[in-house]
Order: C-alpha cells, then structure tokens, then sequence
C-alpha cells in the first residue's frame, strides 16, 4: 500500500507540474523570475553578437570597394605610364615639333660637357 501513496503523490506533483505550465505561472515566477539576471546577459550577448555582425559586414563591404578603387587605379596608372613612355620617344617628340612647326632641329652630334677651371 505504500506504493500507491507514493504513486498518487507523484502523479499530484505530475498533475500539479502540467497546471503550471499551461497557466503560465511557472514560467512568469520560477524560470524568468530566478534566471532574470542570465536571461538579460544573454540578451546584451545577442545584440552585442548582431552589432558585431553588421560591422563586420560594413567594414568587408568598404573593403572590396577600397579593393575595386585601387585596381581601377593601378589600370589607369599603367595605361598613363604607357602613354607618357609613348609620347616622350625621340621620334614621337620629332613628329610633334614638327606638326606644330617649332622650328627645333635634331641635334646631329652628342651633347658635350663644358668645364670651366675656378681659381
């Protein structure tokens, strides 16, 4: 006969554990009310987790922009090279002076050094 004593205490707790949970009680008082300190914790770790996220986010977003600018950049620094190497060959100059008749000549012979003796 013990048993059944224990086993109606038990069923009671189970029946009582169900009423609880299907009111609400329990999880207004006991869980959110003992676990309250934890529960806002873990809220400030998941807005700080989202902030984290967004930032993160940004910051890669500026960076391939950052990424795309310098290659856009270096194409543009290479084809100005090219172009200046281009313009600056002797005979490129030669033709230029001669379109806008500057009436320049070519040098026919080296260029020479002039020293001059201080005393």
């Amino acid at each position: 006969m013990a048993d059944s004593g224990t086993n109606k205490s038990k069923e009671d707790k189970q029946l009582g554990f169900i009423k609880e949970l299907l009111s609400g009680s329990m999880v207004s008082e006991k869980l959110i009310l003992k676990n309250l300190g934890y529960i806002s914790f873990v809220t400030f770790l998941a807005a700080v987790y989202i902030g984290n996220r967004f930032h993160a986010e940004r910051i890669t977003r500026e960076t391939a922009k950052v990424l795309r600018e310098v290659k856009d950049l270096r194409a543009e620094s290479i084809s100005t090279s090219a172009n200046l190497m281009y313009a600056s060959r002797q005979s490129e100059v030669y033709r230029l002076v001669k379109e806008r008749g500057l009436n320049l000549e070519e040098m026919k012979s080296p260029p020479y050094k002039l020293l001059v003796n201080k005393k």
